[in-house]
């Protein structure tokens, strides 16, 4: 099996992580796609490289979104 194409790096309490789970998860269920979450706090140097940008969204491997997950978008990247 692959890896996901899908990477959610959160922190616990977030809600803005929250709201994008929710959106990573409906399209990645509607298109077949799996995804992995991540928790920025449990690792120094994504804690230090992510700091206030939680949540980040990257899709095969390059960032797509931070902040805010665009359900648009996402699902244009995994479609092509």
């Amino acid at each position: 099996m692959s890896a996901p194409r899908v990477t959610l790096y959160t922190r616990p309490g977030c809600h803005l992580c929250d709201v994008a789970r929710e959106v990573v998860e409906r399209v990645c269920a509607e298109l077949g796609e799996e995804y992995a979450e991540v928790l920025v706090d449990e690792d120094p140097e994504l804690r230090e490289r992510f700091t206030d940008e939680v949540p980040v969204t990257f899709v095969d491997g390059r960032q797509h979104d931070f902040w805010r997950v665009d359900e648009v978008r996402l699902r244009a990247a995994l479609s092509s």
